[in-house]
């Protein structure tokens, strides 16, 4: 009798499913999974060599292109490990800007998982709903840094400038019509402040609208109810965070247990899961919809009333005025100190993270003294959750592995750095 070997086969990097760069190699069983091999490091950029080779507030725009869905999540740990060893004041202004933009992200980040998880597993709709809200609040990055994606709006010491008091605007043309433009721009009129305010309004309803897509649609249920099982102790051991570690039960998020900026001060909860499966972590996800509507609609009541200062004002770390510099010699010489040297970090070491929308967004950085770290290591989310991988997919089927990747919320640019 002839002996049945395995069979292996390459999931990805072409496949659509493989959310860009994953090579994963199958081991199969007829159509089971014996054994899963992720294969990364198609999108290593050398990030953390490139920061010790530069000043670093020119690294801050490599930190949006890590996690390229979650940018100003990324940055926020970045300069807060700066300020960690720098022991540096943030004004109040600055630290609700950050948490603004923070759970701003964080909806951005879920948007997308939202529509490429659902498309994978087959529902089309999802996907396009997800991207008419994330239209708006790309709209709310350019309104504040001038880039739809890569804002490059924190800064040590706060953040680049206040909040703008006007939106951009449609303008008329071949498609749009004066009317249809006039619709467009409605809630537009306002500050940045008044749109945000206007989409926290509207968006509850469009969680309603994914819900009612998925949340009992049986296809839906079919494939992700029991996929991907992972218990409270395993998950822990496993070094998930985020919805991944409470999509299994465990009540872990760095916003209430360690708190950073402004969060202590702001009222919001955390969504758990029970059974540890895909459906549940999806669950949690939608929970987080709403809970960082929560908290953007806290924010932005609390910046309407507090004016202030948004970056410090040592200008040693941050750089004067375009009418001080053009006043004031010393100034000045801040001025070109900053952009031609840099600052110097003190010699010392600091770890940061915050509770980026994948997991545990981590910084941990080394300083000798210069103007440029010694040492930059990135502690990023997704590695753990694919190295898990293998054990969460062994048994299942193909189309199993997919709705596994979905779930784990992958993306490249932070595992591979």
């Amino acid at each position: 009798m002839t002996e049945i070997r395995n069979y292996t086969m390459n999931f990805g990097p072409q496949h659509p499913a493989a959310h860009g760069v994953l090579r994963l190699v199958l081991e199969l069983d007829g159509e089971v999974v014996q054994r899963a091999d992720p294969h990364i490091g198609l999108l290593h950029r050398a990030t953390e060599k490139l920061a010790e080779n530069k000043p670093y507030i020119q690294s801050v725009p490599y930190m949006d292109r890590l996690d390229y869905v979650s940018m100003m999540v990324n940055e926020h740990a970045y300069v807060m490990a700066i300020e960690k060893i720098l022991q540096l004041e943030v004004p109040l202004r600055a630290q609700y800007i950050r948490v603004l933009f923070d759970e701003i992200t964080r909806i951005l980040n879920h948007l997308l998982w939202l529509g490429a998880h659902a498309l994978d597993v087959g529902a089309m709709t999802v996907f396009l709903y997800a991207f008419r809200e994330r239209e708006d609040l790309m709209d709310c990055y350019e309104a504040v840094s001038g880039a739809r994606m890569h804002a490059a709006y924190y800064r040590p010491g706060g953040v680049y400038r206040d909040l703008p008091d006007s939106m951009p605007k449609y303008k008329q043309s071949k498609i749009h019509n004066e009317e249809k433009t006039k619709s467009l721009n409605e809630n537009r009129e306002g500050s940045l402040l008044d749109f945000i305010e206007d989409f926290t309004n509207r968006f509850p309803t469009y969680v309603d609208e994914y819900e009612t897509l998925l949340t009992d649609n049986r296809i839906w249920k079919q494939r992700l109810v029991g996929i991907g099982v992972v218990s409270p102790d395993r998950a822990k051991a496993l070094g998930f965070t985020g919805p991944m570690l409470r999509g299994s039960g465990v009540e872990w998020d760095l916003r209430k247990k360690q708190p950073y900026e402004v969060y202590d001060q702001i009222d919001f909860d955390i969504p758990v899961g029970v059974n540890g499966d895909c459906y549940d972590r999806y669950l949690v996800r939608i929970e987080e919809f709403r809970q960082s509507n929560r908290i953007i609609k806290q924010c932005v009541k609390w910046l309407r009333d507090n004016p202030g200062p948004v970056i410090t004002d040592n200008h040693k770390i941050a750089p004067p005025s375009r009418i001080e510099m053009k006043q004031n010699m010393e100034e000045l010489i801040h001025h070109f100190k900053l952009f031609t040297e840099g600052f110097h970090v003190p010699p010392g070491e600091a770890y940061a993270a915050v509770e980026h929308p994948k997991g545990e967004f981590g910084i941990y950085l080394i300083s000798d003294g210069a103007n440029m770290p010694y040492r930059l290591k990135i502690r990023a989310p997704g590695f753990a959750h694919l190295a898990a991988l293998d054990e969460m997919s062994r048994g299942h089927m193909i189309a199993d592995v997919v709705a596994i990747i979905g779930t784990q919320d992958i993306v490249f640019g932070e595992i591979d750095r």
